[in-house]
């Protein structure tokens, strides 16, 4: 019975890579098959393919990591006060980066400030940052007011309390944010090639104003497949990590 139970789940954690690598192979495959001009086999080969989706992880990730270290404290921070206003504040300055148009945010940064990696990095910040605030606010207000009780009557402190009791059972909500603000990340680093900070927006943009649709097919197929395969690693990370009985 248990490995009944087992074998449907293995089965579709192994759908989803499977599926996009089928997928990239038959792309690359009619690539193989295309006679390239001069602007397509500049872009269409492993030296310029490598570096730029290297240059879309590493906006994705690093974005991402740091709106999990500013966005859960902030969030924890909002929820010991437990003040509404507080909580209206901050929620409403997180706001602020998705209120506004994602390549508004990019280019409005680049004009009071630069262009290049790092107002790329901060735009993404900005724009990912509201779903993890929220999710981490609605995570530990969802914990159970007894159960807190029943901890600090056990003699625990209220960081022991955050850390044992609160953070792991509001652990699915806040990796739900995270999971989102990843999918995000991806999708938004694309315009990061209007201000000069590479990934795969490059061959997206080149393909459109260059009227090459080989170009243009292949930088998109690569994001969406970086989103779905990130989506699909942070799903695992969530089924590992979720306490046991939730």
């Amino acid at each position: 019975m248990t490995v009944q139970l087992k074998r449907p789940s293995s089965l579709r954690h192994f759908v989803t890579p499977v599926a996009v690598v089928a997928v990239l192979a038959v792309m690359f495959a009619w690539v193989a098959t295309l006679d390239l001009d001069s602007i397509e086999a500049r872009t269409l080969n492993a030296g310029y393919l490598i570096d730029r989706t290297r240059e879309h992880l590493v906006l994705t990730v690093v974005s991402s990591a740091l709106v999990a270290v500013l966005a859960i404290p902030t969030a924890v921070l909002a929820h010991r006060v437990r003040s509404r206003v507080v909580r209206a504040i901050v929620v409403t300055l997180g706001n602020i980066g998705q209120a506004t148009p994602a390549v508004g945010v990019v280019i409005l940064l680049a004009i009071v400030w630069q262009t290049g990696f790092t107002t790329a990095l901060v735009s993404l910040v900005a724009y990912c940052f509201l779903p993890v605030l929220r999710n981490t606010l609605t995570g530990l207000e969802q914990v159970d007011a007894a159960t807190r009780e029943a901890a600090r009557g056990m003699g625990m402190t209220p960081n022991q309390v955050l850390w044992r009791i609160e953070l792991p059972l509001a652990s699915p909500v806040i990796l739900a944010g995270l999971r989102t603000a990843l999918v995000f990340s991806v999708g938004v680093a694309t315009i990061a090639t209007f201000i000069n900070a590479g990934g795969l927006g490059d061959m997206i943009v080149n393909g459109l104003k260059l009227q090459r649709f080989s170009v243009l097919l292949v930088g998109a197929v690569l994001v969406a497949a970086i989103a779905v395969l990130i989506d699909w690693a942070a799903g695992l990370v969530e089924d590992r990590v979720r306490p046991r009985g939730l």
